[in-house]
C-alpha cells in the first residue's frame, strides 16, 4: 500500500510542481517572453481554465479502469510541460499552460478514489493526504529548485524538469499501483445526480471562494517577497521552501485531524486559518521576519484543507458520482485560482501595492468559512458510539441516527 501510494504522490508532485512552479518563475517568464508581470498572471489563469475542461475525461472515461485513467493523465502532464518549455511566445505558453492543466482534476479524482481504496479503514483521510504529500512537497523542494533553475539555467528548463518527472511518475504507476475496479457504473447522467442537493454545493462554493482569496496575493507571492517583505531576490527559492513546508505541514495534519473528527470541521477551521493569515498580511508584513511567518501561516491553510475537502466530496459522490466529485474540488480550487489571480491583477494593476491583493481577497476567504460552516451544522453528526464511521448519504435516511448510519446526511 505505501508503494502504491508513493506512487501516486509522484503524479501528484509533477502536477503540484507545474502548477505552483508558475508563481516563483513569474517575473522570469515574463521577461523571457516580454509581458509584464500583471499580465503574466494569464499563464496561472490557462492551467486553471485547463483543469476546469479536463473533468471532461472523467465524464467520459467513468467506464476505464483507474490505473489506466491515470497512466493517461500523467503522459498528457508530460506532453503539456515539454510543449510549454518550448513555447515560442506567450500565446503559445498560455495554450501549453491550458494542455498542462488538463489532467489535474482529473488525476486527483482518480487518485483520491485509489487511496481510499488501498486506505485500511478509519485511515481514509492519512491515505489521500499521503497521496495530496506529492503536491505539497513539490512546494517545499519542487517550486524552489525550479524557481533556482529558472535563475540559474532558465525558465524553459524548469518545464522541461516537470515533463521529465511526469515520465518517471508514469513507470512507477504503472510498476506499484494495482489494478483497482472501476467505480459503479451510474450512467452519464447519474454521476451528476449528487449535484441536486445543496450540500455539496456548500463544498464546492467554499473551494472556490477560499482559493480565489488565497489567490488573489498568492499569485505574486514572489513580487510580494521582495517588494513588500524586503527580501532580495537569490532569497526567493529559500523562502519558497518555507512555503512549501508549511504546505506539508497543514496537508498531514489536517488529513490527521479529519480522522479523529469531521471532514467539514476541519475544511472550515483550514478556511478559517487562511482567510486570518491575509488579514494579517495586509497589516503587518512590513519586514522581512513577519513576511516569512505570514506567507507559512498562509500555506500551511491552504493544503490543511486538501484532504479534508477531498474526501468530502467522494463521500457525497458515493453511488456513482465520486470520481466527479473529487475532481470537482480540483475544478473550484482552479477555478479560484484563475479568478484570484485575475482579481490580483487588476488591484495592481490599478496601482496598489503587492500586500493590496491579500486584502481584496478577505472577504472571499471570509464567505468560505461561512459556507463549511453551515455544512458542518446541517449536515455532520458526529457518532459517539464506538467504531461508528464517518460519512456522507446524499440520498434519504432515517431522521434518527444509529451508530450504523454515516455521520453525514444531505437533504
Amino acid at each position: 500500500m505505501k508503494k502504491s501510494l508513493l506512487a501516486l504522490a509522484t503524479g501528484s508532485f509533477a502536477l503540484g510542481f507545474a502548477e505552483f512552479v508558475m508563481m516563483g518563475i513569474l517575473p522570469a517568464t515574463a521577461t523571457g517572453l516580454r509581458v509584464s508581470v500583471p499580465d503574466a498572471g494569464d499563464f496561472i489563469s490557462a492551467y486553471a481554465l485547463g483543469v476546469c475542461a479536463g473533468t471532461l475525461f472523467l465524464v467520459f472515461g467513468r467506464r476505464v479502469p483507474p490505473k489506466r485513467l491515470l497512466l493517461g493523465f500523467v503522459a498528457l502532464v508530460a506532453v503539456g510541460n515539454a510543449a510549454a518549455a518550448c513555447a515560442p511566445s506567450a500565446e503559445a505558453l498560455v495554450a501549453a499552460r491550458f494542455v498542462s492543466g488538463l489532467p489535474h482534476g482529473a488525476f486527483f479524482g482518480t487518485a483520491t478514489i485509489v487511496a481510499r481504496e488501498l486506505a485500511d479503514p478509519g485511515r481514509e483521510g492519512q491515505a489521500v493526504s499521503i497521496m495530496v504529500l506529492g503536491q505539497t512537497v513539490a512546494n517545499m523542494v519542487g517550486v524552489p529548485g525550479g524557481t533556482l533553475l529558472a535563475v540559474l539555467l532558465s525558465w524553459r528548463a524548469t518545464f522541461l524538469f516537470v515533463a521529465v518527472w511526469a515520465v518517471g511518475s508514469l513507470l512507477l504507476i504503472a510498476r506499484f499501483v494495482p489494478a483497482v475496479r472501476p467505480i459503479p457504473d451510474a450512467g452519464l447522467a447519474g454521476q451528476f445526480r449528487f449535484l441536486k442537493k445543496p450540500g455539496p454545493w456548500l463544498v464546492i462554493g467554499a473551494v472556490l471562494l477560499g482559493n480565489t482569496g488565497i489567490f488573489c496575493w498568492w499569485s505574486y507571492v514572489s513580487p510580494w517577497l521582495t517588494d513588500i517583505g524586503g527580501f532580495p531576490a537569490d532569497a526567493l527559492p529559500a523562502l519558497l521552501v518555507l512555503a512549501g513546508f508549511g504546505m506539508v505541514a497543514g496537508s498531514l495534519v489536517g488529513g490527521r485531524l479529519t480522522d479523529r473528527t469531521s471532514p467539514g470541521k476541519m475544511a472550515a477551521a483550514g478556511q478559517a486559518i487562511g482567510c486570518a493569515a491575509l488579514l494579517l498580511i495586509f497589516l503587518f508584513s512590513g519586514t522581512p521576519a513577519t513576511a516569512a511567518a505570514l506567507m507559512f501561516l498562509c500555506a500551511f491553510g491552504m493544503f490543511f484543507v486538501s484532504s479534508p475537502q477531498q474526501l468530502l466530496m467522494v463521500k457525497v459522490g458515493r453511488g456513482g458520482g465520486e470520481m466527479i466529485g473529487s475532481a470537482c474540488v480540483q475544478v473550484a480550487f482552479n477555478l479560484g485560482n484563475a479568478f484570484g489571480a485575475t482579481i490580483g491583477q487588476a488591484v495592481l494593476n490599478a496601482g496598489a501595492s503587492y500586500a493590496s491583493p491579500s486584502l481584496a481577497g478577505v472577504p472571499f476567504s471570509l464567505a468560505a468559512v461561512a459556507l463549511l460552516a453551515v455544512f458542518a451544522a446541517r449536515y455532520e453528526r458526529r457518532y459517539r458510539a464506538a467504531g461508528a464511521p464517518d460519512g456522507i448519504d446524499v440520498h434519504d435516511a432515517p431522521e434518527t441516527p444509529s451508530c450504523t448510519q454515516p455521520a453525514f446526511r444531505l437533504e
